[in-house]
């Protein structure tokens, strides 16, 4: 089955081919012979793909001088450095340009962000297995809604389901609170969005170093509305007008990190993070991996690079103010397993089957440490069959929406995926984890609404403690065909399917 509301069910790119070894005779045409402490700030030129990078470095402001001069004379070129946080992001044609650079004084790690050159192009497309609202669902609702509902609200099942609905009654959420929507960009001009959307704090982030062009953080024609309808879950106005948000009180923001063809790399997250941290995102809502490693492995030089990176981005923007929160993933994986299979990265070139361990391999940023890590549930409150789970991984639990035919949602509502903003003004239903996170996201900014002084430690351990215990499902056979698909450890108040349970927003706005 594809993955549904997932960058996971896309249509991966056809390899390029490039080996990006020594081997093939890539050649400096100007490097220096000095040493790298004492390279000059000219860049030395190389023939090889162009490929980006993240150096992460330790030290002083000494240190980092002569880091940049090394990374010069090795054949890089600076895009940004985040000094705040030891990482410089860089582009080299050189092919031995991390494995030069790594062994410069002050130098932690270093690694390629991707294994497909720069320069190609690829016709690769997100496939979130969207279905579109019919006039005659879009009309059947609005016959249903009552006072105070917005004329599509009759189909969100999940609002009740966490209790959002009742929720609202009291609070929609403070509009002093921002939840940045870290994905594929958002379009802040659908009406459900605009009167929401926190233009000043909105960036696109694709090439590692922030755009605030206005208008940069919208997906163009033909990009994925994933992070617009991720956006809608969180916070859609009431309005009178299509569906309503979680926190419909609140401000969303886009920060768009998603290339062209939907791949989201490294420099593009840790720009993400950072940005939010330094212009007043309380949440971050983060569905997606980032590529083009399904999982990054400590073991390999590049990879481990790239996890300390994001993680040193993701500890910046919780030290500043900022609660970090993540889809688990639709493959159906265990990722507490004492083994995993790989058989999809790298996904921008050519992937490999790799047998993983967990516990040095992590799907990031949803399986760093302090980061909020969300599987889905579907109408039935079961976990929806495609999620993501594990004991000790998995924080919480909120809507995420299933296939109809698993999980049917009560009438009035007649799909069991979720239902949100898309592009050019319209509504449509995806599922996935993707769906999950930004219900847990929009709950918390209900949180940060009530307790505006609170930390990210103390918004965190609300969230868990007020929600709604669920205990394992099992034997979970989500297919009614006989056969487990998952079986779920630990006790009703902590285990791998639900977490410490279900989002509750009628807590979040009265406790």
């Amino acid at each position: 089955m594809a993955h549904l509301g997932s960058r996971r069910g896309r249509v991966l790119a056809l390899p390029v081919g490039l080996a990006l070894t020594a081997s093939l005779g890539f050649l400096p045409t100007g490097a220096s012979a000095a040493p790298l402490d004492d390279a000059p700030a000219t860049v030395a030129s190389y023939d090889g793909p162009k490929l980006s990078y993240v150096v992460n470095i330790e030290g002083g402001r000494h240190t980092g001088a002569a880091v940049k001069r090394a990374i010069a004379a090795a054949g890089g070129s600076i895009v940004i450095s985040y000094d705040q946080i030891g990482v410089i992001v860089v582009h080299s044609q050189n092919p031995e340009f991390a494995k030069t650079i790594r062994t410069v004084r002050g130098v932690v790690s270093a690694g390629a962000t991707r294994t497909a050159p720069l320069s190609v192009q690829r016709d690769a497309s997100v496939g979130e297995g969207a279905q579109s609202l019919t006039a005659a669902e879009a009309q059947a609702a609005a016959a249903e809604a009552t006072d105070g509902q917005d004329p599509l609200e009759p189909l969100q099942w999940d609002l009740p389901a966490i209790k959002a609905d009742k929720a609202h009654e009291k609070t929609l959420g403070s509009s002093k609170v921002t939840v940045g929507v870290i994905d594929t960009g958002v379009d802040d001009t659908h009406p459900d969005l605009a009167p929401n959307f926190d233009a000043a704090a909105s960036a696109n982030c694709v090439t590692g170093a922030p755009d605030t062009t206005p208008g940069s953080w919208r997906p163009m024609a033909g990009e994925s509305d994933h992070g617009t309808h991720v956006a809608g879950t969180i916070a859609a106005a009431k309005n009178g007008v299509g569906v309503t948000g979680v926190a419909p009180g609140v401000k969303v923001s886009g920060i768009k990190v998603s290339t062209t063809d939907g791949f989201f790399y490294t420099e593009a997250v840790v720009c993400g993070f950072v940005w939010a941290a330094e212009h007043g995102v309380d949440i971050t809502n983060n569905s997606y991996y980032t590529d083009p490693w399904l999982f990054a492995c400590k073991s390999d030089e590049d990879q481990k690079a790239l996890i300390e990176a994001t993680a040193r981005a993701t500890r910046y923007a919780e030290r500043k103010g900022t609660v970090n929160v993540a889809a688990a993933g639709n493959s159906k994986m265990d990722l507490a397993a004492d083994e995993i299979t790989d058989t999809t990265s790298p996904n921008d070139t050519t992937p490999v089957t790799r047998v993983i361990n967990p516990r040095e391999c992590f799907d990031y940023p949803t399986m760093l440490p302090g980061v909020v890590t969300v599987s889905a549930t579907g109408a039935k409150g079961l976990k929806a069959s495609y999620s993501n789970y594990g004991r000790g991984v998995i924080d919480i639990a909120a809507p995420g929406g299933d296939r109809t035919e698993y999980q049917t949602p009560d009438a009035p509502a007649v799909n069991g995926r979720i239902l949100s903003t898309t592009v050019n003004g319209g509504y449509n239903y995806k599922a996935g984890t993707s769906m999950a996170s930004p219900h847990a996201a929009g709950v918390l900014a209900l949180i940060k609404s009530r307790h505006p002084d609170a930390s990210p430690a103390e918004l965190k351990d609300m969230l868990y403690s007020q929600a709604d215990n669920h205990a394992c499902t099992n034997p979970y056979d989500i297919e009614g065909d006989g056969t487990v698909d998952a079986v779920c450890e630990g006790g009703l108040g902590k285990n791998g399917f639900y977490g410490d349970g279900i989002v509750d927003a009628l807590d979040a706005v009265r406790k």
